[in-house]
């Protein structure tokens, strides 16, 4: 199950995604955000607890700001880099 993080508005589209049958909750990306935006939480997926990275909640209506460090449109971020089981992407969609 993929689950996005962010939002749309009339700029464009600012999203984290989490590929949850891919992340092993290995806690890279984590260490990897220089923004501290992303944790480990455990959450119920297809009838199961399993522990994955999501986007803190404080962080997800300002995606845009905190993760344009960054450079997201680049397709290139420290997470999406140490993500080896390649769950985490970032989508920048500017109009």
């Amino acid at each position: 199950m993929i689950t996005y993080y962010g939002y749309s508005d009339g700029s464009g589209e600012y999203y984290v995604s989490v590929d949850s049958d891919k992340c092993n909750g290995c806690g890279k990306c984590i260490k990897a955000c220089p923004t501290k935006a992303v944790q480990l939480e455990t959450v119920f997926i297809d009838l199961e607890d399993k522990t994955v990275a999501v986007v803190k909640e404080e962080e997800r209506k300002k995606i845009k700001y905190t993760c344009a460090p960054c450079k997201p449109e680049a397709n290139s971020t420290p997470c999406t880099r140490a993500c080896e089981k390649r769950a985490i992407k970032c989508m920048w969609k500017a109009q």
